[in-house]
């Protein structure tokens, strides 16, 4: 029986497919070091043989079953890489990605987990495996996730998602930490973490150190202009009700549109412009953790390490190595 069947979609994301073979062939190699069996696995595409990848690259595949009611593996999509949403719309209108979703389907149905990351998140979404679920997917398509099933609960902020059968990763490279938690979950925390050791792999928990607002909000010119606002008032950001005051709306105005486009609140996005200033300030300047919190407006560095540490799963301290390295 195998433990992962890795299903691999036409034009898949290169870098997301060798990451995942790369860590299922580590993991199998020191798995005899570790003393636990060794993880199994076997790549599959709808109709088999050669299939092509983005950058020009193919892998050689087997074909997926059409029913198999005794597979118990875990099925991993490695991500896409559809960077923009008019590119993934195109992606998911062609005519494989049905076949896929019901296969999926299938699977989940018969007890089976599945897993994706990136924008291969989406056809979880289209196989109707997260309503009700809670989910995360690269964060700048994480809004239009959100609108696609509003029944599920898009934590953008989150590097992997795990919900019963369903487990959804971050951007492109979070294929990384998706393998590592399904490693963790089918083949047991030594093997990972000897995964982690082998590959100078250090876990990450969250996404939100990288999230850059503007690019959230897809283009969303009132959202750029809010983020502009913010950082250019640090260290005195204004309030909710300054900046609805400012451009003629209501509070509750201003929530829903910056929710629609960034599925924030705007507390939230006056924080994620704070946390950001904070980390530049962190890896390319020598001021102390306190100036930096000062410089963003915060009294002290506890209350920038509470946040930093609630919101990004790391203490300033984190991004200061990086200057000393």
């Amino acid at each position: 029986m195998r433990d992962f069947t890795v299903l691999v979609l036409e034009g898949a994301y290169a870098s997301s497919v060798a990451l995942t073979q790369d860590m299922l062939a580590t993991a199998a190699s020191l798995a005899a070091r570790a003393r636990v069996p060794a993880p199994r696995w076997r790549v599959c595409s709808l109709d088999g043989g050669s299939v092509a990848l983005q950058g020009g690259l193919s892998i050689e595949t087997t074909r997926l079953p059409v029913r198999s009611r005794d597979d118990r593996s875990t099925w991993v999509l490695p991500g896409l890489g559809m960077g923009t949403p008019t590119l993934l719309a195109r992606r998911l209108a062609r005519e494989d990605l049905p076949r896929a979703a019901a296969a999926l389907q299938r699977h989940a149905r018969g007890g089976g987990a599945v897993a994706a990351s990136c924008s291969s998140v989406f056809v979880l979404q289209a196989a109707g495996l997260l309503e009700g679920r809670r989910a995360t997917t690269t964060w700048w398509l994480a809004p239009l996730l959100q609108q696609k099933e509003p029944a599920c609960r898009v934590d953008a902020d989150r590097m992997v998602c795990a919900d019963g059968p369903v487990t959804t990763a971050g951007a492109a490279l979070a294929q990384t930490d998706l393998m590592l938690h399904l490693l963790r979950q089918r083949c047991g925390a030594v093997l990972a973490d000897a995964v982690c050791r082998a590959l100078l792999i250090d876990g990450r928990q969250a996404q939100a150190p990288f999230i850059v607002p503007e690019l959230l909000a897809s283009g969303d010119d009132l959202v750029a202009r809010l983020a502009a606002r913010v950082e250019k008032a640090l260290p005195a950001a204004p309030s909710v009700a300054a900046l609805a005051d400012e451009l003629c709306m209501s509070e509750r105005s201003l929530s829903r549109h910056v929710h629609r486009a960034t599925g924030k609140s705007t507390q939230a996005l006056v924080q994620s412009v704070r946390l950001r200033r904070a980390r530049a300030l962190l890896e390319g300047s020598r001021m102390t953790v306190d100036q930096v919190a000062a410089a963003v407006g915060y009294q002290d560095a506890t209350a920038l390490r509470r946040l930093m540490k609630k919101v990004a799963g790391a203490n300033p301290s984190r991004y200061r190595r990086v200057v000393a390295a």
